[in-house]
């Protein structure tokens, strides 16, 4: 029995012994390189996620996430602008409804108003009445002229800011009105001017500059922008 035991070992051994060498190179071969490929792809991965877990990156990151998205500061200023704009809105949206209403009710042929285009902030108003002792007045009627024709605009920070006024039409040489047809009086310029002033007062204070007339020569420095603004 030992004996045929020894017979079996030494064919099992001798069947071991008689297997290709190459093909147990092959098999260690494709063995030690999957072992590198994967410890390869092991340090490779590793690499990876230490460049991408360093500080200088992770600060970037963060930058460039904070820039993206607003701050609370820079939310709420723009809110409160928003606000704002919104308000002074509604008061010149009020305010010249309110003063449209009371020229139209009065009805005293002194002015009389038309929106330009359905826009509130933009008028033209005819001037149908001025001094009828004044020279003015004389030439009016002598080239049958029956009002004089101005352009209003309101800006946004109206009526705590003045209108804009200009004549179109007749040409005016003399009094408080620029070659433009924009008009230079002390009430109309940011010093000068009051909220409390209403369109119908500033008319009848321009018919009555009107009358009085001055010269172009004696503009006072308040009038520069109005200047600046009719070219």
């Amino acid at each position: 029995m030992a004996t045929l035991l020894r017979k079996i070992g030494l064919i099992r051994l001798h069947d071991r012994d008689t297997e290709d060498p190459k093909h147990h190179q092959g098999s260690l071969k494709g063995s030690k390189g999957n072992q590198k490929n994967n410890a390869n792809k092991h340090c490779q991965t590793a690499n990876e996620t230490n460049l991408l877990s360093t500080p200088e990156i992770k600060a970037r990151k963060l930058d460039q996430h904070g820039k993206d998205k607003p701050t609370g500061k820079d939310k709420q200023g723009k809110d409160a602008k928003e606000k704002q704009q919104t308000h002074c809105t509604q008061v010149r949206t009020r305010r010249l409804m309110k003063e449209l209403q009371e020229i139209r009710r009065l009805g005293d042929n002194f002015i009389t108003v038309e929106l330009v285009e359905d826009n509130l902030f933009d008028w033209n108003v005819k001037l149908h009445q001025v001094d009828k002792d004044s020279a003015l007045w004389q030439d009016m009627k002598e080239t049958s002229t029956e009002f004089i024709l101005l352009n209003v605009t309101f800006p946004d920070n109206f009526p705590f800011s003045p209108p804009f006024m200009r004549v179109l039409t007749p040409r005016l040489e003399n009094g408080y009105v620029l070659d433009g047809g924009a008009i230079c009086m002390e009430l109309l310029t940011p010093r000068g001017w009051s909220s409390a002033y209403t369109v119908e007062a500033v008319m009848r204070q321009f018919a009555a500059s009107l009358v009085k007339g001055q010269s172009d020569a004696s503009f006072p420095d308040s009038c520069t922008w109005q200047r600046r603004s009719a070219r």
